[in-house]
């Protein structure tokens, strides 16, 4: 008994002086954080599951290295706050140490969310910093799991790149723009951790498995990578006498695609839009790029605009629709960009005639004719396009067969004053703006001195563009950053180019796959022009059925002459039922997420579920759907209709489709 009592008073003993200098922060119903101030290292719960074990920070100052961990003086203070986030408490930690830069550690609780919000800063009488790490750690939840899956998300939509899920095994890791997503396959158990700030640096997000077994992440402000970010030298450093990381989301979720929709929302609430808010009807429309590309003439488009007049009525979103004018407008310009706008205003004033609203596009950062030489004057003022050129190690940032403009420079900007002039002069209502990425390259030196990364070029540039539009447009992104992009447009395609075959659904889908989130950034995400042509009806529908799922409706066929897609565009294009399921704008999520594009998407609008499903095979394909699968306990007492064919059933236990192949349907379920 005495010995009982020893051995018990002993391990007390070691658990209170293990957890003396311990401090507990709550988030939410059930989350906690754990900091030990003898260490500087942090643990987080939510219930009994920790999803980050022995957490610490760090950070690059004139390129020495500095971590939480080695600082010999931790205060601990705590105030309330209430802000856009809701009411919670923000926690402070200051370290200090001899010949090293005060360093803070900062958590934001908050009552009614699941999730935390950290950043670190630094301070000292000069100080300067291109990484900065405010969470790394163990990820415990997650050991052992049996099919370990990491998501990559891209920092833009350009070169075709995609989405993917990767399954990890010991030894293994994966990198991803922004934010990180890592999660058990089988329960959809995950933990999420990224960037809510995007307007002074770039993130990157490394999860993995190491070579012990264990499960862990790592969230780095002040990311470069050629692949990924397109840059080819370091990120920019941060000066002054504080610096600050971005704010980063960090939470475990009982369904990961529940916390990505968690993660979108955070970012809208910290980096809400400065773009005018949108209160019109969900985008429809057509873009020459589909199709009629280069070949764009004014008698062509009239002809375009007369069948959308004409014969195809009932493709309106509540009674709009544009007409978007792509690359090559400057073929109907005489003079220039500088000249005779007469023929465009002539367009613009037909298409409103005829009951429509007119579209065009521009790529305002960068310089497509470069290899004239630097010599040329850029229009809008007397700058040489060669002043222009954003800086880059010994060379400058070419891509795409564009070369990028430094969007601080005063020739960039009085450039772009003199195009979206003109633009509103001739009466456009939506601008397709391309190529974004080229104005958050980091440079060696930015004209603005103030100016020292990507980031803040970028939101330089965005600002001084949505200014310059003076909300006249509807503001749409096709090439562009991810996450940094939210504030300044109105939609965002969310791939790259996509033609008319399968293989093109099957590319954009792998965006929605990954990347369904961000229909809670932006307020519509687009799968671009939807071309026909002379694809099988199956084909078709498919590449109809993407863009429904994505959220708006974008069609790209050269409709200034007759052929097959004629026809099939009256069919698939004025169908009420598919216009419906579009109305609130709003994207489909994956059912699946260990495939290179999900097979079958579902949303919820009301009272009424939808399934998207999709056959990418070359054969026919058979889906057994069951009713959890999309949200519902059973499908007894539903009915279910093809939106394409209007055929109903009522399923009891599972549902099943047969699709030929290449080819989709779309499921309509209600009570």
């Amino acid at each position: 008994m005495i010995k009982i009592k020893l051995l018990s008073c002993l391990f007390f003993l070691v658990f209170f002086l293990s957890h003396a200098n311990a401090i507990t922060f709550k988030f939410g119903r059930s989350g906690k954080i754990i900091y030990d101030l003898k260490s500087g290292t942090f643990s987080a719960y939510l219930n009994s599951d920790e999803f980050l074990k022995d957490g610490f920070s760090t950070f690059k100052e004139n390129n020495k290295l500095y971590s939480s961990k080695d600082y010999l003086q931790r205060n601990y203070s705590s105030t309330k706050i209430s802000d856009q986030f809701g009411k919670g408490v923000k926690h402070t930690i200051e370290l200090k140490g001899a010949g090293r830069p005060d360093m803070k550690q900062i958590f934001y609780a908050y009552d009614q969310l699941p999730y935390f919000l950290c950043e670190i800063e630094i301070a000292g009488a000069s100080v300067s910093s291109n990484e900065m790490i405010p969470v790394q750690g163990g990820l415990p939840i997650l050991n052992g799991i049996k099919e370990i899956r990491s998501v990559f998300v891209p920092f833009d939509n350009d070169t075709f790149i995609s989405y993917n899920s990767k399954q990890l095994s010991k030894n293994e890791q994966q990198l991803s723009a922004e934010v990180g997503v890592i999660y058990d396959n089988t329960s959809f158990k995950g933990v999420i951790s990224g960037s809510v700030n995007h307007r002074v640096w770039k993130t990157g997000v490394t999860t993995g498995i190491d070579t012990g077994g264990n499960t862990f992440i790592k969230v780095q402000a002040g990311f470069t990578e050629k692949d990924i970010t397109r840059d080819v030298i370091p990120h920019g450093a941060l000066k002054g006498h504080i610096v600050k990381s971005p704010m980063i989301f960090y939470g475990l979720f009982e369904d990961w695609r529940i916390g990505m929709n968690a993660y979108a929302k955070a970012n809208r609430i910290a980096e809400p839009p400065i773009v005018f808010k949108w209160k019109h009807p969900t985008p429809l429309g057509w873009n020459s790029w589909g199709a009629m590309q280069e070949k764009i003439s004014f008698d062509k488009i009239v002809k375009v605009t007369d069948f959308f007049a004409d014969s195809l009525k009932a493709f309106r979103s509540e009674g709009t629709i544009y007409i978007d004018l792509d690359s090559y407008w400057d073929n109907m310009l005489k003079g220039g960009l500088e000249g005779d706008y007469s023929k465009l205003k002539e367009f613009a004033d037909y298409v409103k005639k005829r009951g429509l609203k007119p579209g065009i596009y521009w790529a305002p950062f960068t310089d497509w004719g470069f290899k004239s030489g630097g010599d040329r004057r850029a229009e809008g003022g007397n700058y040489k396009f060669s002043q222009l050129w954003t800086k880059v190690g010994a060379g400058y940032h070419d891509l795409d067969g564009a070369r990028a403009l430094d969007p601080t420079h005063p020739g960039t900007q009085q450039r772009i004053a003199l195009v979206i002039g003109k633009l509103k002069e001739c009466g456009y209502e939506m601008i397709k703006i391309d190529f974004l990425g080229h104005a958050a390259i980091e440079s060696d030196h930015f004209y603005d001195p103030k100016i020292s990364t990507g980031m803040q070029a970028y939101e330089v540039g965005m600002s001084f563009l949505l200014k310059q539009l003076d909300d006249k447009m509807l503001v749409y992104a096709a090439i562009s950053p991810t996450m940094a992009s939210g504030r300044y447009i109105h939609m965002r395609r969310i791939a790259c180019d996509a033609f008319k075959s399968i293989k093109d659904t099957k590319y954009t889908l792998n965006s929605l796959t990954y990347g369904w989130w961000q229909t809670h950034l932006y307020d519509y995400m687009d799968a671009d022009h939807v071309v026909l042509g002379a694809e099988s009806i199956g084909a078709n529908r498919a590449r109809t059925l993407s863009a429904i799922v994505t959220g708006t409706f974008i069609v790209g066929d050269d409709f200034s002459a007759k052929g097959a897609w004629t026809e099939r565009a009256a069919e698939l294009f004025q169908n009420k039922a598919l216009l419906a399921v579009i109305r609130d704008g709003k994207s489909f999520m994956p059912i699946e997420a260990n495939k290179e594009a999900s097979e079958m998407f579902v949303k919820q609008s009301g009272n009424t579920h939808y399934l998207a499903i999709f056959n990418y095979g070359d054969k026919e394909k058979k889906f057994v759907v069951n009713a959890t699968a999309i949200g519902l306990k059973s499908f007894i007492g539903y009915q279910l209709e093809d939106l394409f064919t209007h055929k109903s059933s009522a399923p009891v236990s599972a549902a099943e489709f047969v699709l030929a192949a290449g080819d989709a349907t779309l499921i309509k379920i209600t009570k």
